[in-house]
């Protein structure tokens, strides 16, 4: 970090120094907003720290989830500083707005496609019947891959090259699978999607067309990450599963600093959020608590509401159940890959965001979401995945439950886009 003394620069003797030194001081502006505050990575569990200058994935004392952990007094600093000199609105609209708090050291290792800053659109005829007033969905079948996958996978490869990793290896539903192929491809790296074989064909294929080996297992997600250990130990390949490694889940908490800022430094009232592995919620409730400690927000947080299907639940049976862990789902079955996860590794984050928010946790029929999924494109011009219509599926239960008031700002989470399923439509 370079730092600058504003009255070094105000000591220039001559006219000619001092605007040169004018002009240095902007120069090293623009440069401190591109630098990371990262300081070290922090297990979740147990607390123990280590520092991020080799590739990590779980907690080495207790197996648990890394977080990745910053000076956010150097970073609020940072960013004053470039809203008051006017750099603020030269910041890109996307994943890497807000470089201080994201872990990528230097400008030049951050991967783009374009992905983030996708759009917070109201829903109007949709909702009419229901009554309620400031209902928003943030549509992330927008971003490069078509979903939010390529939020965590941009920023996870970006920091594996960083620290000079080269292949990498992924169990997947499909769509995480689709973005780690995509950024590879990138970077002219080599990647390994272990995928279950009834992944739909346009996922299939979209790995392929990026050049990634594809690995097809008979099963769920929990059978091809199985199948992703046998092959690390006979490969150098870097796991990139969920959770499993520290920096997927900064890319999906760009999606809570969007929210705050598109509206207008707002925070809603709830989120409504698809929930599988869970990188999504546990990402914005850590940003949330970034947001505070930046002064971007008050004390205000939103209440986190996790969706998931009737056929395989695990998060809404163990907050059901009050519990701080989840067990594993047998027999998981549904429509929608994305929610098809029988156990999440970061259980207990994603029911501690819950708790913490005085949020809840609700199933929904794979009927209702596929009544969803046709009822926002034909109302809306939405045309959302499985997964991404369970929020909205989830609405009306949960405001005959008396969780939802109709005045209430309500955020929900349209994590893909619906065009890889055509069966479905």
């Amino acid at each position: 970090m370079i730092l600058v003394s504003y009255k070094m620069i105000d000591l220039a003797i001559s006219r000619r120094e001092r605007v040169f030194l004018f002009s240095m001081k902007y120069e090293l502006l623009r440069e401190m907003t591109e630098i990371s505050c990262l300081t070290h990575l922090e297990c979740t569990a147990c607390g123990e720290q280590t520092q991020p200058n080799i590739p990590h994935t779980l907690c080495l004392t207790c197996g648990k989830v890394l977080f990745a952990r910053y000076n956010l007094e150097q970073a609020k600093a940072i960013i004053r500083i470039s809203k008051t000199e006017g750099h603020f609105t030269n910041r890109s609209y996307d994943i890497w707005r807000y470089p201080e708090i994201m872990p990528v050291l230097r400008r030049e290792n951050q991967i783009s496609l374009g992905e983030g800053w996708t759009p917070l659109l109201p829903l109007e005829r949709s909702i009419t019947d229901l009554g309620f007033r400031n209902v928003y969905l943030k549509d992330e079948g927008q971003n490069p891959t078509g979903t939010f996958k390529s939020r965590g996978l941009c920023v996870a490869v970006s920091k594996a090259i960083e620290l000079g990793v080269k292949s990498f290896i992924i169990p997947t539903a499909g769509n995480a699978g689709a973005a780690l192929a995509a950024y590879a491809a990138r970077e002219g790296v080599k990647a390994v999607v272990v995928m279950p074989e009834d992944t739909p064909q346009l996922l299939q294929s979209e790995v392929r067309a990026f050049g990634s080996e594809i690995k097809l297992v008979p099963g769920t997600i929990r059978d091809a990450a199985a199948v992703v250990q046998q092959i690390k130990q006979e490969n150098n390949y870097f796991d990139v599963s969920t959770l499993k490694e520290p920096y997927r889940v900064e890319g999906k908490k760009t999606m809570a600093y969007e929210v705050v800022e598109q509206l207008r430094w707002q925070v809603p009232d709830v989120i409504i959020y698809p929930t599988g592995g869970g990188t999504g919620i546990v990402g914005m409730w850590k940003a949330f608590q970034e947001m505070k400690a930046l002064e971007m927000i008050g004390t205000k947080k939103p209440r986190m509401v996790a969706v998931q299907s009737s056929g395989c639940a695990p998060i809404v049976k163990a907050f059901d159940q009050k519990e701080k862990n989840s067990d594993v789902w047998e027999n998981a079955s549904t429509i929608a890959p994305g929610l098809r996860v029988p156990h999440a590794i970061g259980d207990y984050l994603i029911l501690e965001a819950i708790y913490e928010s005085n949020g809840t946790a609700i199933a929904i029929s794979d009927k209702a979401i596929l009544l969803s999924m046709k009822e926002l494109a034909k109302k809306e011009g939405i045309m959302l995945a499985p997964e991404a219509a369970a929020p909205y599926a989830a609405l009306t239960p949960l405001m005959e439950s008396g969780f939802l008031e109709k005045d209430e700002t309500i955020i929900l989470f349209g994590t893909g886009s619906g065009l890889v399923y055509p069966e479905f439509w």
